[in-house]
Formats: C-alpha cells, sequence, structure tokens
C-alpha cells in the first residue's frame, strides 16, 4: 500500500520554506497524511513485544531540553517514552490549528502528554497510537467551511510565520523527525531480546 508521507528534507536544508512546502495543502490532505503517518508508526512496531516498549536503547545524544524533572533530561528513551511524546506533540499542533482556523489569536501551548512511564505494553502503544489519530482527524472537524488561514503564528523561528495548516503539518514534521529513532529503539530491543533467548 502506498502511503503519502511529507518529504522534509528540502525544507531542513533550506532549499524551500516550510510555508512552500505546506501551500497547496488542503484539509483532506491534512487527513490522508495524519492517516499515513499513523500507520506508518503502527508497521513500525508491528513486530514488537512488550518488552520492546520498556527496552532502554543506548542513546549517547540524549538530550531533553524540555524535561520538566533534570534528572530525565539525558536518558535514553524508551518506545513507549517516544511514543507518547510524539502523539502529544501533533495534538497540541492540531488543537492549535483548530484555533487559529477559527480566528483565535494565539494564546499559548495547549500540551497534554501522557506519562511515558505508565507506557509498558504494546497494546498501550498500539492504543496511544489509534487515540491520537482520532483527536488529530476530529480537529479538523473544528474548522470553518472557510478557515482564517490569515491568522498566523511562528511556533519557532526555523519554520517562521504559519497559518493552520502550517500549523497542523508542524505535528507531522516532529513525527517524521522521530521515525528513525522508533527504528533503531526497535532494532535494538529486537537485537537483545534474539540475544537473551540464545
Amino acid at each position: 500500500m502506498n502511503r503519502r508521507l511529507l518529504d522534509f528534507d528540502p525544507v531542513l536544508t533550506r532549499e524551500i520554506s516550510f510555508n512552500e512546502l505546506v501551500a497547496d495543502l488542503t484539509i483532506e490532505d491534512l487527513r490522508e497524511l495524519t492517516n499515513d503517518m499513523i500507520d506508518t508508526m503502527l508497521d513500525l512496531i508491528a513486530g514488537c513485544a512488550d518488552a520492546d516498549v520498556v527496552f532502554v536503547p543506548e542513546d549517547p545524544d540524549a538530550d531533553d531540553s524540555y524535561a520538566t524533572d533534570d534528572a530525565e533530561q539525558n536518558i535514553a528513551w524508551t518506545l513507549g517514552h517516544v511514543i507518547v511524546h510524539t502523539t502529544a506533540s501533533s495534538e497540541e499542533s492540531a488543537a492549535l490549528a483548530a484555533e487559529l482556523a477559527r480566528g483565535v489569536e494565539y494564546h499559548g501551548r495547549s500540551r497534554s502528554e501522557v506519562p511515558w512511564q505508565t507506557v509498558t505494553t504494546i497494546a498501550q502503544c498500539r492504543h496511544r497510537l489509534e487515540e491520537s489519530r482520532r483527536m488529530r482527524l476530529a480537529s479538523l472537524d473544528m474548522w470553518p467551511d472557510e478557515p482564517y488561514l490569515d491568522n498566523r503564528h511562528m511556533p519557532y523561528r526555523f519554520v517562521g510565520e504559519l497559518n493552520a495548516i502550517g500549523y497542523f503539518v508542524t505535528g507531522l514534521f516532529h513525527d517524521d523527525g522521530h521515525l528513525e529513532q522508533i527504528s533503531n529503539i526497535i532494532q535494538q530491543a529486537q537485537a537483545a531480546r534474539t540475544l537473551s533467548h540464545q
């Protein structure tokens, strides 16, 4: 099955701007891109066992500058941790995009993240992804028929000022940035599981 994932490389290499990347996207595109991203993540974890969810990988570059607990700033993330983090970030982008689309000026963050320590099974990871799919798609139903696409906010300097469509896509951009990390964690976890059975 062909999946549609946006290619963010030209933005990362500054060949095009984030606004140029999203210029022709419609709400239907956002629905399709959301489904394809969630399905891609579900495919990545398809062969995982519960042990893989709590496995602590080797990650010498671990640095979470947004960690609310200093003790967690440099810990390697488990698969469960990455899943709750990515879904929370995309849900925040979707919620704020819906406000921009309705003409509401940006008035602060809208973040809620499941405590990663509570996610210990692959069933929980799958549920979290499906729940996030439902929430993100539902947010698009809050958009008016004629969204206020001149209402903009700059989430961070790299992407510039974005309207509702661009803001929604920042969630997919963030998801995309964690796909390789998810794959790497799974490879390490399954290699460790294989060794333990020898």
